[in-house]
């Protein structure tokens, strides 16, 4: 499941094109549940993207510096360590 929130969002449809009315303070939240696959590969030359994908086919990439994804990777083994989502 892919829940988005957009907030202040405004755009103008005009013969199939689509363009940016207003302030451009428009941010949004994306969550994704129940992903059914998951991986990790190179962005560029400085990056690494992760992938994931629910059983509807709706994906979320983000990219990240190696030194966010070694946080992230480390967030975990505290995890398995110390939470019972894990046993």
């Amino acid at each position: 499941m892919l829940s988005l929130s957009l907030e202040e969002f405004m755009v103008e449809l005009n013969e199939g094109s689509i363009k940016n009315v207003g302030p451009t303070n428009k941010s949004a939240t994306v969550k994704l549940f129940d992903v059914e696959e998951a991986g990790a590969r190179e962005f560029g030359d400085k990056r690494v993207k992760l992938v994931f994908e629910d059983e509807d086919g709706n994906e979320v990439q983000v990219s990240l510096f190696p030194e966010d994804v070694r946080k992230i990777v480390k967030d975990v083994e505290a995890l398995e360590d110390d939470s019972p989502v894990f046993e």
